[in-house]
């Protein structure tokens, strides 16, 4: 920041007496607002944890003043679907700061998906808060929590009562803030829960004008396949009376490349009949996975992992699940498409087919061994993480270009997307490939975002709301890790602002933990 931030007395003297003053001036920098209008160069200006004034220069003087010639002024960016647990809540102040995403420009993160958030959705953002994170968070309360409090891990349907306590979690969760449901219906347990289940828990957000936030219960043809996944989703949506946003959406595996147009149409169809659907998507062909979600039926993961292991040493059993996890694997693309990603394993950085040729085994034989390896509870396996090669360019760029896609990274440990997914888009789909233009990657990666998930007073540059604010260099904004050094941080972030706090400045992390937990505010139907 030595050319970035300057004194205020730098300016005092081409300044008049009665200019105003604020905390701090970002000052000469082309200006994306977030709206779609286009850029102008100006000034941002912010007092406190609010942006004062956008607009042309207007001689103001400052406690600190941001030189953004030639650099790109933005809201900061907002990650649509997020998995930062093992920062946000590590023990490690430093680690709280949420530095893989500050790197990339990234003030506000959605939690609590794939059907993985708490319901305990008040509770758990006053520890947040009180333990000091780098970035803001919004959250959701995930069916998966609620399901497997009230049913276990087991495959069966809830009885009445169950269903009642079901929504009544729901119901609490979103009085309490949640800004909606979030599914993953293809991870088991929850991918034992009906059609009908899923709607009468994700009416308790629709009743309280929140979303149904989901991934799908097939991105590929493991089970009822992706177009038919998709219509059920906006079924669910239907049903509940609630907005249907697709998390990270894709065509994912060899048997279903090639169905964006269709996934898009069937989308496209429910937007004109009335209903509202949206989506979010990561740019890369590679997806974050684990070797047992992405290999092993989910009726072999009814009661969880130790019945797992049980099935795995049942000669009959065995051979159903080897046969099927053949198929799964072909689906996949193949061993050499697995990359094993997971940190301080025998087998991290290599590929499943790698690792079968060096234990001297077939690809679902090491699998099996891999999985058969616990952590060290001894509830489930350690060191799954896969980042799985599914997707090809022609259904990724497809699915970018439409006006209801907005930008998520699907962050978790052991994938790059977690450290680089928008300096990857804006260096790989924009600046190189022209997919979208550099006015789209700031829009659906901040104002778009915000509307969507009905984020008050973010994801704009606008007089009154809170100065979450990104300067980017645009010669030097670019990711750093890659598939077999996925934790490196992104560059090209010259200052980012988080509640009107200076959280980087030259890529690097000034150590203030200005995050909030922006819990959704309490809606009609919650009582006083």
């Amino acid at each position: 920041m030595k050319r970035l931030v300057l004194t205020a007395l730098v300016w005092c003297a081409a300044t008049a007496a009665s200019a105003p003053r604020v905390d701090v001036v970002i000052r000469g920098g082309t200006i994306y607002t977030g709206a779609e209008a286009p850029p102008f160069v100006g000034d941002v200006e912010l007092e406190g944890d609010r942006i004062v004034y956008v607009g042309r220069a207007r001689g103001t003087t400052a406690g600190t003043v941001i030189d953004a010639r030639g650099m790109i002024v933005a809201p900061g960016l907002i990650d649509a679907h997020t998995h930062p647990d093992s920062y946000i809540r590590s023990p490690d102040a430093k680690a709280r700061l949420n530095l893989p995403w500050l790197a990339q420009g990234v003030s506000t993160v959605v939690i609590g998906v794939d059907g993985y958030g708490t319901f305990e959705v008040a509770k758990d953002a006053r520890a947040l808060e009180a333990s000091g994170i780098g970035t803001n968070v919004v959250p959701f309360v995930g069916f998966g929590a609620i399901r497997e409090h009230v049913l276990g891990q087991d495959a069966r349907a809830p009885t009445p009562a169950e269903l009642a306590e079901e929504k009544r979690l729901a119901a609490s969760a979103m009085c309490e803030g949640a800004y909606g449901l979030s599914t993953g219906l293809f991870y088991p347990p929850q991918s034992f829960a009906k059609t009908d289940e899923v709607a009468a828990v994700a009416s308790e957000s629709g009743k309280r004008g929140g979303m149904y936030d989901t991934h799908q219960r097939d991105e590929s043809n493991y089970s009822i396949g992706l177009l038919a996944s998709t219509r059920e989703a906006i079924e669910i949506g239907r049903i509940a009376g609630t907005p249907v946003h697709f998390a990270h959406l894709k065509a994912l595996g060899v048997p279903v490349q090639g169905q964006a147009p269709a996934l898009i149409a069937t989308i496209e169809a429910a937007r004109r009949a009335g209903q509202t659907v949206t989506a979010d998507q990561y740019p890369w062909l590679a997806s974050g996975s684990s070797v047992d979600a992405a290999l092993v039926p989910s009726w072999a993961m009814d009661g969880g992992y130790r019945k797992l292991l049980a099935r795995f040493d049942d000669p009959p059993t065995m051979a159903r699940l080897k046969t099927e996890m053949v198929e799964n694997l072909r689906r996949r693309g193949g061993a050499e498409s697995l990359l094993l990603t997971a940190q301080d394993q025998p087998w991290t950085g290599k590929t499943l087919a790698q690792m079968a040729r060096q234990w001297q085994l077939s690809p679902i034989d090491a699998a099996i061994r891999i999985l058969r390896t616990p952590d060290a509870a001894g509830t489930g396996p350690a060191g799954t993480d896969v980042a799985s090669f599914n997707m090809i360019d022609r259904d990724v760029d497809l699915i970018m270009r439409q006006p209801w896609v907005v930008t998520s990274s699907d962050g978790s440990n052991g994938h790059p997307r977690q450290y680089a997914t928008f300096p990857r888009l804006y260096r790989t789909y924009v600046v190189e490939r022209k997919v979208i233009t550099l006015q789209q990657f700031i829009r659906r990666s901040t104002g778009a975002t915000a509307d969507m998930y009905r984020i008050p007073q973010r994801g704009y540059l606008r007089k009154g709301y809170y100065a979450d604010v990104v300067v980017l260099d645009p010669k030097t904004y670019a990711p750093r890790a890659d598939y077999l050094h996925p934790r490196i941080p992104s560059v090209g972030v010259a200052a980012l602002f988080v509640n009107g706090r200076l959280a980087l400045s030259d890529s690097a992390a000034t150590g203030v933990a200005a995050g909030r937990a922006l819990l959704r505010p309490r809606p009609n139907g919650c009582g006083q």
